[in-house]
């Protein structure tokens, strides 16, 4: 049994403090991994918060993961000591269903094992990446390829593939126009990623603040979505909207970009309930869909594509004692565009 450094929450409304927590022993068929670095999604906040419901207290977040393994269980075959490894938003699944059996773990008709806030088969309640070391079954951990820093590839492992898998599913290649709302952590990969595929991007963002960097990043265009003009000009322009943006919008409005036959994709998981009117997708056959991070094949897949590409999030790393600040600083957008731990300061 390890015995881990970590930081810890108490409540919807308390900070984070020092913490130890304890790593359960290497099962057959289980990786340890020494974290080197750790992501902040927004999800962690929302968690942490109490945004989406009864939280088992006190809580470690963090799914966004990158290590390097530093044992291994007997029948492990996949990866051996000194591997790098990260660890996303899953810890296990059933293994069994047939979501499962198809790759789509994240999707388990029995619910997915989250790298914290659940319980796992053991009967204990998960612990996340906020911490020096976590043991998750191999068929749970993703290889890290040599060209993408650790630091960098600690988001790939939600922001990465929650934008990756929508982009795959509906297929944003060559002669697609896609949009991107938000120009956040998620939002900022998407962009990458999507112009990557060969589509061709626009950003709809409430300001124009980011612009410079939405165009280095790939996009074609630009828009602030605070100007009302903004939707008249584009009406209709979209193949695909990726709705990155975990706060209420008026999704009616946004519709109204799509193609016959477009898709708006929901990502970012506002705390409140969103409203539609029905006539806004049935005027042009249009779409709308939500999409969950991916399963464990495509985020391998999406790993191997951001390192063909020089595909990287942008990062700001932190230590362990600026935790709290960074919540605050991500809930004022005032990050550029991913907070990252060095777990070396726990």
């Amino acid at each position: 049994m390890v015995i881990a450094k970590a930081r810890a929450v108490d409540g919807p409304d308390k900070s984070f403090r020092e913490a130890e927590i304890r790593r359960r022993n290497l099962d057959k068929g289980d990786v340890l991994i020494e974290i080197k670095y750790a992501g902040i999604c927004h999800s962690d906040i929302h968690t942490a918060r109490g945004d989406w419901g009864e939280v088992h207290y006190p809580l470690v977040p963090g799914h966004e993961i990158a290590g390097i393994v530093t044992d291994v269980g007997p029948e492990v075959t996949k990866y051996k000591i000194g591997d790098r490894a990260g660890v996303g938003c899953m810890v296990d699944s059933c293994g069994e269903c047939e979501n499962c059996l198809k790759g789509e773990e994240q999707y388990c008709l029995k619910g997915k094992i989250d790298t914290y806030a659940a319980v796992d088969k053991y009967g204990e309640h998960t612990q996340g990446g906020y911490s020096t070391h976590i043991v998750v079954p191999e068929d749970f951990v993703l290889r890290i390829p040599e060209s993408i820093s650790l630091e960098v590839a600690a988001p790939l492992l939600c922001a990465g593939i929650t934008t990756y898998s929508p982009l795959n599913h509906w297929k944003a290649g060559s002669g697609k126009k896609v949009a991107v709302v938000g120009m956040g952590g998620l939002g900022h990969m998407a962009v990458k990623i999507a112009h990557a595929m060969g589509a061709e991007v626009t950003v709809l963002s409430q300001t124009l603040n980011k612009k410079d960097d939405g165009l280095q990043f790939g996009a074609a265009d630009y828009y602030a979505t605070s100007n009302p003009e903004t939707f008249e000009k584009l009406a209709g322009s979209f193949d695909l909207i990726i709705n990155t943006v975990s706060a209420k919008i008026d999704i009616d409005a946004y519709f109204g970009l799509l193609t016959l036959d477009g898709t708006l994709v929901n990502v970012g998981a506002p705390g409140e309930p969103l409203s539609l009117n029905v006539q806004s997708l049935i005027g042009h056959r249009r779409s709308f869909a939500g999409s969950m991070i991916g399963g464990i094949r495509e985020t391998q897949e999406m790993l191997d594509f951001c390192a063909k590409h020089n595909i990287a999030p942008q990062v700001e790393v932190i230590s362990a004692d600026q935790i709290d600040e960074a919540y605050e600083r991500v809930l004022a957008s005032d990050v550029r565009y991913r907070f990252v731990i060095d777990t070396s300061t726990m």
